[in-house]
């Protein structure tokens, strides 16, 4: 249990005997952790769109995402997991100011309205819809046909976020990948909300975090590694996100 005092501005797992500063890294790192726990009950994530189509993310990870895309200038940025289509227009957004680069979007099945809000939009012309399941041959062979040889490659797996799935992915998916570029395995949130409503119990370990973890430990040509931040003059270190350990960067 937490005990809070918002008006003093400090927190405890005690009782008030040790009290955490919500200006202190360890302050603000508890209460992030119940920030996130409450955003996960009570659907937070499902309140944003991307220029008119929901996108079904935390903000913080989507400004840090931004940052990573805006450093590397990928020519093509894979995603798996379409949903409603935000995340592609959102990629899509961030190209065009660069002034390079598209999108490819592969899911197991893009509904008809979704599909044609994609492909009525502003953007659309800078991505490509792949429908099949992330995992399958036939659609990893049509997405990496899509790309071709030297291009700058960002990938992230958004799809279903079982551990054996993301598994299969960053094995699929992991050889398109530069030195130096990602490919990220998102909401690892998974393992630290079991219990919470919409969780399974077998989410402290079935789970995106735990792949890719397996993952760079049998890979040693990646490792997780956040991206470095270009700003920085607060007080955190550890990211209020879904995505914990997911940034998997190749090194070699």
């Amino acid at each position: 249990m937490i005990l809070i005092d918002e008006k003093e501005g400090w927190a405890s797992l005690d009782n008030g005997t040790t009290r955490l500063p919500f200006a202190s890294k360890e302050g603000f790192e508890l209460m992030s952790k119940v920030w996130l726990r409450a955003t996960w009950d009570a659907k937070y994530v499902y309140n944003f769109a991307w220029m008119g189509r929901p996108i079904i993310q935390l903000p913080d990870d989507l400004i840090r995402l931004q940052e990573l895309i805006w450093q590397l200038k990928p020519d093509v940025i894979i995603e798996t997991g379409v949903a409603h289509g935000g995340s592609l227009i959102f990629h899509a957004s961030l190209l065009q100011v660069i002034g390079h680069g598209r999108v490819i979007g592969v899911d197991i099945e893009v509904r008809s309205h979704n599909r044609k809000a994609i492909e009525e939009h502003k953007l659309a012309s800078s991505i490509t819809l792949v429908e099949g399941s992330s995992i399958a041959p036939e659609t990893i062979a049509k997405v990496k046909s899509l790309v071709a040889p030297g291009e700058r490659v960002l990938v992230i797996l958004d799809a279903k976020h079982t551990k054996d799935h993301v598994l299969a992915e960053l094995a699929a998916y992991s050889p398109l990948v530069n030195i130096g570029s990602y490919i990220l395995a998102c909401d690892g949130i998974m393992e630290l909300v079991e219990g919470a409503p919409r969780s399974e119990k077998d989410w402290s370990w079935n789970n995106p975090r735990r792949a890719a973890l397996q993952f760079v430990a049998q890979n040693p040509d990646f490792r997780v590694e956040e991206p470095e931040l270009p700003f920085r003059e607060g007080i955190s270190v550890e990211g209020v996100s879904y995505w914990p350990d997911s940034y998997i960067k190749r090194i070699a």
